[in-house]
């Protein structure tokens, strides 16, 4: 079965045949695949009327477990925002009623960002709905090929997750 990258992969051994181009037939298909699970993410979320970035916020919290509330210092590692940036999705999230701010214990002027009812209701029907659409996306694939398929992906990605931080 032919593909878009396999055109593309030919056209350029056609007009550069001086050049490898093999890194494209990987890194291209995982780029296009990248657009496909972003449209896939964009329709799950919607169905539940929530961005990609209240996704990312609430099952943030949602992960912590009970009581399902974290710090926005610990909320910015999870999400890759600014603190600005957070700030502000706070906000917006806890004018929808899908977090509240409540007092630090542990840091009298800190605060900790909690996920109320609905906000768990919300991620939990947004992530079947992700996981639903992201089991097509890999439904040509056997359990055995979605295994190996992670693992090299892993190997490829780890190396970028596991940087010491400056």
């Amino acid at each position: 079965m032919e593909d878009e990258v396999d055109r593309l992969v030919a056209a350029w051994r056609r007009e550069r045949p001086d050049l490898d181009v093999e890194p494209l037939e990987v890194l291209s298909r995982v780029s296009r695949l990248a657009r496909h699970l972003d449209r896939a993410r964009r329709l799950a979320f919607s169905e539940h009327s929530l961005e990609p970035w209240e996704f990312d916020v609430l099952t943030s919290l949602r992960r912590a477990g009970d009581p399902y509330q974290l710090s926005p210092g610990q909320l910015l590692t999870q999400t890759l925002v600014t603190s600005g940036t957070m700030t502000n999705r706070i906000d917006r999230l806890a004018k929808k009623g899908l977090v509240e701010r409540l007092p630090d214990p542990s840091d009298r002027r800190g605060v900790l960002v909690r996920l109320t009812d609905e906000g768990r209701d919300r991620a939990d029907q947004a992530l079947a709905g992700l996981l639903e659409q992201e089991r097509a996306i890999l439904g040509e694939l056997s359990r055995a090929q979605r295994g190996e398929l992670a693992a090299l992906l892993r190997q490829l990605t780890a190396p970028f997750d596991n940087v010491p931080s400056s």
